[in-house]
């Protein structure tokens, strides 16, 4: 008899320990990052965290949000945490009760404009939108009004804000300014300028020599020109918009403590030091920046509100297709 009650307690006391070599945690991840930063990205968690199984699905941030949102109508959202494009897609998910609030102790290392004060979501890197130009022009522009100079007439293309969303957060962030507004975009479209796709194709446009000037994403410009493109981009005298791939917890994650150590972790110096290692601009403060960067202190950040460019999106969007045409 206490043969079998000392055996039962054996097997109770094993059920209770972790299998050799099982995680005894799992996460989650959706993220839209390119496929060998994604995999970079979980590798280093995993080391650091080698406890955590983790499963994470990549695609492009519009087919990641449409499977997401089919999964919350099903009531079976899958992921902790999401790492994807754009703080306001994440605005719209806050406003819709879809994320929970975290306080991450590593935001004290960050501008206050590169999270959200409540602790729903959080800037990892920055992705600035300026000028490049052909290096065969006789004449380098220096701020965003240049490119409505006539002198540069029909010489300008861009990416359109019915295409790429950091179009449209440039859009809403030009059109929010003071300085520049809709009379900004008019006169843009009055100098003939030419906005049609994304990014790779304006980079392609202004390498080629087909158009001297173009409005496109840093990195593409600055690794373009390493690579030999007779190109150079510009930091606009007005500061640049940017996308800043945010960080984000979902209201029903069902991991919530590895979610916490993935947004710590994505937010730390070792975090960071991935995002450097990846040619991006970390949005971490008291990081060094790639080589072919100005020093943090000259690049100016324009003032963005991610509420306002969600609420008026549409609205936007249409206005700039009246302007310009909906190529």
């Amino acid at each position: 008899m206490m043969r079998n009650v000392l055996l039962a307690a054996v097997a109770s006391a094993a059920m209770m320990l972790p299998v050799v070599g099982q995680a005894a945690e799992k996460l989650v991840l959706y993220t839209s990052q390119p496929n060998q930063d994604a995999q970079t990205t979980v590798d280093a968690f995993k080391a650091a965290y080698p406890d955590v199984e983790v499963e994470w699905v990549r695609d492009g941030t519009t087919k990641l949000m449409a499977k997401l949102r089919a999964e919350i109508a099903a009531g079976d959202p899958r992921p902790d945490v999401l790492l994807i494009a754009d703080t306001v897609t994440l605005e719209g998910m806050k406003g819709e009760g879809l994320l929970q609030a975290y306080k991450s102790p590593e935001a004290s290392a960050y501008e206050a404009a590169l999270y959200d004060a409540d602790g729903y979501y959080y800037s990892t890197k920055l992705i600035t939108t300026g000028i490049v130009y052909n290096t065969g022009v006789e004449k380098a522009p220096k701020s965003w009004k240049d490119l409505s100079d006539p002198a540069m007439k029909n010489q300008v293309v861009m990416p359109s804000p019915l295409y790429s969303g950091a179009a449209l957060i440039h859009l809403s962030t030009l059109t929010e300014n003071k300085e520049l507004g809709w009379d900004y975009y008019q006169a843009l479209a009055a100098n003939e300028a030419r906005a049609q796709g994304g990014n790779g194709g304006v980079f392609k446009a202004v390498a080629s020599g087909e158009k001297p000037y173009g409005v496109v994403v840093d990195f593409l410009a600055i690794r373009g020109k390493a690579e030999g493109s007779p190109v150079d981009f510009v930091f606009p005298t007005e500061g640049v918009t940017y996308v800043t791939e945010p960080v984000a917890i979902m209201k029903d994650a069902k991991n919530v403590d590895a979610a916490h150590k993935f947004v710590d972790f994505v937010l730390s110096s070792k975090g960071q030091e991935l995002v450097l290692d990846m040619g991006y601009v970390p949005a971490r403060g008291d990081m060094a920046l790639p080589d072919g960067f100005p020093a943090r202190s000259d690049i100016k950040l324009m003032d963005f509100n991610p509420a306002v460019a969600l609420e008026q999106a549409e609205a936007n969007k249409k206005k700039f297709a009246d302007i310009f045409g909906a190529e």
